[in-house]
């Protein structure tokens, strides 16, 4: 097994002098070893490869699979530029429709892309789309409703299923959120070649274990190969910390084989820290599940009390480590799921970027808006209409979209000082829209009361 590491991250950790290691049991019994600001790894004794990100791969046979797909695309792969949604509706329709483009040797792959709440993963799919087709704010629930992207490179078609964060029915009652919220993430996997579960390791009580949700899903679907993505390892301070949450979210055990993690070198300024953290409030505690959530589950009540007491999920076939900002760390996430795509038929015409209208996607970039700029409640509250869509003579998007508040309070919050709060709002989705159609586009935002 080899740890691909972040080259950007561990050069951050330069000043520190502590190394790690990471060891194996295997046949060779190989050992890497891992120093603060260095991204070269040795492996048996060989000199090994440079990589971006940090990621454990599963086999050396499956490494030069990677390699050699790397050097092809470097020596005159096609590249195709990221497509578009069309501004029109019928033509996204005929789009949908359209006889895929393939090769005779095309590949695909369907990924769902779970995990909790706020962990990144429309951020993650707009990244391997290369456009931002998802709405993307630091509150929760800001993907309402299950979407799927289309990456299309070469003979390869990789379908992202882009899913709501996994949560109860009873916080979907106490906070009058839509069903889909409910439904959609355990629908969409059930369609997937491949589970992709998402950690936010910036959260100090998200990264000490998996989301409880997280686990059912995982338990109720043992033959859909899964993989950990680790996120937001820009923001951790302290590298070492990946290494053993990697350790606690996986059990100790890597496509089957356990790892092991130990300093060699400690810092003379190392402080000792304390076991245990302060248990975290209750909202966040996801170890005891809710009475709904146990009685929707098809698991046995043996089961989920064995879940219960689960940190992290043992059968994961790779780890990666990674930022969902950074394009690089995102490339080398897209790099595998084309090596692990199988020989088969596409779903989609080369040119399609998403199965969401381009009413949705305006709609979904505005109320990312409204989540950014509004706080708490507000922006959950509005609804939207579109009063206007029309494309110019010189190819211009008019979109006239009308918010209906329910109090008076969020009204005024809304328009903002002289109007500013709105008008802001609606320049800055304009501009994503414009990206998204490939043309300019001019947003107009009005609000209206609605009792």
């Amino acid at each position: 097994m080899a740890l691909r590491v972040c080259a950007r991250f561990l050069r951050e950790s330069a000043g520190v002098s502590r190394r790690l290691a990471v060891s194996v049991p295997q046949e060779s019994s190989s050992r890497m070893l891992l120093t603060a600001g260095s991204a070269a790894c040795s492996r048996g004794g060989r000199s090994g490869f440079i990589f971006t990100p940090a990621c454990f791969i599963t086999s050396e046979a499956f490494l030069n699979r990677l390699m050699k797909g790397k050097v092809a695309e470097a020596d005159g792969g096609i590249h195709r530029l990221p497509a578009s949604v069309p501004p029109d509706r019928g033509e996204h329709v005929s789009l949908l429709m359209k006889h895929p483009d393939q090769p005779d040797n095309a590949k695909i792959l369907k990924v769902a892309i779970i995990g909790a709440p706020n962990a990144g993963k429309s951020t993650l799919s707009n990244q391997l789309l290369g456009r931002k087709v998802f709405a993307v704010s630091k509150k929760v629930h800001t993907t309402r409703t299950r979407a799927l992207g289309v990456l299309t490179e070469n003979n390869t078609q990789i379908v992202l299923l882009d899913t709501p964060g996994l949560t109860t029915p009873s916080k979907v009652k106490r906070h009058q959120l839509e069903k889909s919220l409910l439904m959609d993430p355990w629908n969409t996997v059930k369609e997937a070649d491949m589970m992709v579960v998402l950690v936010d390791v910036a959260d100090r009580w998200m990264c000490s274990r998996l989301d409880f949700e997280v686990l059912k899903c995982l338990a109720q679907h043992p033959d859909i190969p899964a993989i950990l993505v680790l996120n937001k390892v820009d923001l951790v301070k302290v590298k070492d910390k990946l290494l053993d949450v990697t350790a606690l979210l996986t059990c100790g055990v890597v496509n089957g084989r356990k790892i092991r993690v130990r300093p060699v070198i400690k810092p003379p300024w190392a402080e000792r820290r304390p076991e245990r953290d302060p248990e975290p409030p209750a909202d966040r505690d996801n170890a005891v599940p809710e009475d709904g959530a146990e009685r929707d589950s098809a698991l046995s009540k043996e089961q989920l009390a064995a879940l219960r007491s689960q940190q992290g999920w043992p059968h994961f076939k790779d780890v990666f480590m990674l930022s969902c900002e950074d394009k690089e760390d995102v490339d080398s996430l897209k790099s595998y799921f084309i090596q692990t795509a199988k020989p088969g038929r596409w779903q989609y015409h080369s040119e399609v970027l998403t199965d969401q209208s381009p009413e949705d996607v305006c709609t979904n970039i505005i109320r990312e808006k409204l989540l950014e700029h509004l706080p708490q409640e507000v922006p959950y509250s509005m609804t939207q209409s579109i009063q206007l869509w029309q494309e110019g003579e010189n190819g211009e998007l008019d979109i006239s979209v009308k918010l209906y508040v329910k109090k008076p309070s969020h009204m005024k919050m809304l328009i903002g000082t002289g109007g500013k709060t709105i008008s802001r709002i609606a320049q800055e989705a304009g501009e994503d829209l414009s990206r998204v159609y490939l043309r300019v586009v001019r947003l107009k935002l009005s609000a209206k009361l609605k009792m």
